[in-house]
C-alpha cells in the first residue's frame, strides 16, 4: 500500500476539479506523508489530514487537531481566511464550497489506504428494516466463525474489529467511515455490513465506497423537513443513488415505486429479485409462512436451492428482511445451510425483542421495537395483532426533536388503528420542548381513541406496565423507537438513560 503524500492529494482534488487553492504547499511540505483523515479534533491521530467543516466549526477545533499530531488541513474558500490567522505556518488544501464534501470523501478513502479493497461489502437502505437486515445478515456471515468476519455500521452500533460502540448517526462522516473500514482491514474481517441512510447518500457520506452489493428495502414518507429532505423526491431520489455505487442490486419486489427503482438498479451488473408476497419475478420468495408466538417459519426459494427456514424473533415483516438476507448470501455465495443457521440464531438488539417478565409473560409481555415511523408503524402493528390475537396492545412512543415534524401526526394517526391505549412521552427532544412535542402528537390523535401524555419516560414505561396488569385479558406493552438506547438526545447534548426493556422487567417484577 502506497503512502499518500500532501502534494498526491492536492493533485488529485485538483483533477476533479475540486481545489481552489492550496496554502504553505512546496516541495517540502508536499512530501508529507498523510495515514489518515479526520473531521472531529477529539478523535484525531498523528499524521493524519484534518477536516474543517461544518456551520458550527470554530477554528478551535483546527487548534486541538494540529495539536494532536494532525500534519495539514483541508477547508474551503469560505473560512480559509478565518483558519490561516488561527494556523499561518500550516500546509493547508482549500475547496470549493460546493466540493468540500466529496473531496473530504475522495481525501479519507485514499488517505486510509483505500480499505475496502480488502473487504467485500453489503449496503443497505430503505425507510425500514435495515438495521434488522444488517443484524440478521451478520449473524450468517459469522455463523460458525471462531472469531467474528464482518464489519458493522448502522443506527444501532458500529463494530469494526478495533471499536465497538453505540452509534450517533446511521451512517457516519466520511472520515469515520474510512476509519472504520482501516480498522475492519487491520483487524482481519472479511466483510463490511451496513446501512446507508439518506442523508449518508446525499450528503456525500459514501462517496467514493464501491458496494458489492446494493439492497433496497422499501420506500415511504420520512425525513422530510427543513434539516432533512425539503420533499420525497428528495429523500427518494436520495435512496436510489446506492445503485450508482454497487455491482449487484437487490431489490424487494413489494416496495412502492418498483418501476423507479427497478429502472435505477438496472445499471448495476446484476439485479436479485426478492419477495415475501409471491411477486412474479422474484429470484428469492417465500412459501408457507406461518406464525407462531416469538417465531416465525417459511420454506425459502432461491436459484440455487430451497428449504425451510425459522426465524428466532417475532414479527411477520422479518420474513421480508430474511429474504433481503437470503438474497444477498445468494450474491455472496454463502451455504445454504449456513444461511439458515444464521437466520435461526439472529438477534437484533432492539428489534422486536419480546420480553417476558418475572411471572412468565402469561398476562403481560413487552414487545421492545425501533418502529418510529409510519411505515414502520403500518408493518409492526398488524404483525403484533395476529401474533397475539385477543390480547390488549398499549403504545408507547414519541417524536423525534428538530426533524421528521410529519410523525408527530402520522404515528399517532396510524397507532390509534391498532392499539387500545397511547402513552406519549420523550424520544430524544433536542432542541424542541417535549411537552410541545406531545401535544402536537395529542391534537392529532383520531376522535375516541385512548390516550395520555407522560413526559419522563421512565415513568411512560412504569405507567404502561400499571396498565397492563390492571386490566381484563393478556396485554402485550409495545415500546417502540428508543430499543435498546441508553442515551437520550436532549438539547445539544447525549444523556444517559435506561433501556426500555430494563425499566419494563423491573416495573413488572412488582406484579410477580
Amino acid at each position: 500500500m502506497d503512502t499518500l503524500t500532501l502534494a498526491s492529494l492536492a493533485a488529485l482534488l485538483a483533477k476533479r476539479g475540486w481545489l481552489a487553492g492550496t496554502r504553505n504547499l512546496d516541495d517540502t511540505t508536499g512530501a508529507t506523508p498523510l495515514t489518515g483523515a479526520d473531521c472531529d479534533s477529539r478523535v484525531v491521530r498523528p499524521g493524519h489530514l484534518f477536516i474543517c467543516k461544518g456551520v458550527a466549526f470554530r477554528s478551535a477545533y483546527l487548534v486541538s487537531a494540529l495539536e494532536k499530531g494532525a500534519v495539514a488541513y483541508l477547508c474551503d474558500t469560505d473560512r480559509a481566511a478565518e483558519l490561516a490567522a488561527a494556523a499561518p505556518e500550516v500546509p493547508a488544501l482549500i475547496a470549493h464550497p460546493e466540493s468540500l464534501r466529496p473531496a473530504m470523501a475522495l481525501a479519507a478513502a485514499e488517505a486510509f489506504g483505500r480499505p475496502d479493497r480488502a473487504l467485500r461489502t453489503v449496503g443497505i437502505t430503505g425507510t425500514k428494516g435495515k438495521s434488522t437486515v444488517s443484524y440478521m445478515l451478520r449473524a450468517v456471515l459469522d455463523e460458525g466463525a471462531p472469531a467474528p468476519r464482518t464489519a458493522v455500521m448502522g443506527s444501532i452500533g458500529t463494530f469494526d474489529g478495533v471499536e465497538d460502540l453505540e452509534s450517533h448517526n446511521t451512517t457516519p462522516e466520511a472520515p469515520d467511515l474510512w476509519r472504520h473500514l482501516a480498522n475492519a482491514r487491520k483487524a482481519g474481517l472479511a466483510y463490511l455490513d451496513m446501512e446507508v441512510s439518506s442523508q449518508g447518500l446525499k450528503y456525500d457520506r459514501v462517496a467514493g465506497l464501491g458496494f458489492d452489493i446494493g439492497v433496497f428495502l422499501n420506500i415511504g414518507r420520512d425525513h422530510i423537513s427543513p434539516v432533512e429532505h425539503p420533499d420525497f423526491d428528495d429523500y427518494f431520489a436520495s435512496k436510489l443513488r446506492l445503485f450508482d455505487q454497487a455491482r449487484v442490486a437487490v431489490v424487494n419486489l413489494d416496495s412502492d415505486h418498483l418501476d423507479e427503482i427497478l429502472a435505477r438498479a438496472g445499471r448495476c451488473e446484476r439485479v436479485l429479485r426478492f419477495s415475501a408476497a409471491g411477486a412474479s419475478g422474484a429470484d428469492v420468495r417465500a412459501t408457507g409462512i406461518a406464525p407462531s408466538m416469538g417465531r416465525v417459519r417459511f420454506t425459502a426459494h432461491t436459484p440455487t436451492w430451497e428449504g425451510p427456514v425459522e426465524l428466532g424473533m417475532p414479527g411477520l415483516f422479518n420474513v421480508d428482511n430474511a429474504l433481503a438476507v437470503i438474497a444477498v448470501c445468494e450474491a455472496l455465495g454463502i451455504p445454504a445451510a449456513q444461511t439458515a443457521r444464521g437466520l435461526a440464531a439472529a438477534r437484533v438488539p432492539g428489534r422486536m425483542e419480546l420480553i417476558c417478565p418475572p411471572d412468565g409473560g402469561d398476562k403481560v409481555m413487552a414487545l421492545v421495537d425501533y418502529a418510529h415511523n409510519k411505515l414502520s408503524y403500518q408493518r409492526f402493528f398488524p404483525s403484533v395483532k395476529e401474533e397475539f390475537p385477543g390480547w390488549r396492545v398499549i403504545a408507547l412512543f414519541g417524536a423525534p426533536g428538530n426533524k421528521c415534524y410529519e410523525r408527530r401526526r402520522e404515528l399517532p394517526e396510524e397507532a390509534a388503528r391498532w392499539a387500545d391505549y397511547l402513552i406519549y412521552t420523550e424520544e430524544d427532544p433536542a432542541n424542541d420542548p417535549v411537552e410541545e412535542i406531545c401535544a402536537q402528537m395529542a391534537a392529532a390523535t383520531p376522535a375516541g381513541a385512548a390516550y395520555e401524555v407522560i413526559l419522563d419516560r421512565e415513568k411512560a414505561v412504569r405507567r404502561a406496565v400499571e396498565l397492563a396488569y390492571a386490566g381484563e385479558g393478556p396485554a402485550i406493552v409495545c415500546l417502540l423507537a428508543k430499543g435498546d438506547e441508553t442515551r437520550q438526545h436532549e438539547g445539544d447534548l447525549f444523556v444517559p438513560c435506561r433501556t426500555d426493556g430494563e425499566i419494563f422487567l423491573e416495573a413488572a417484577a412488582r406484579y410477580a
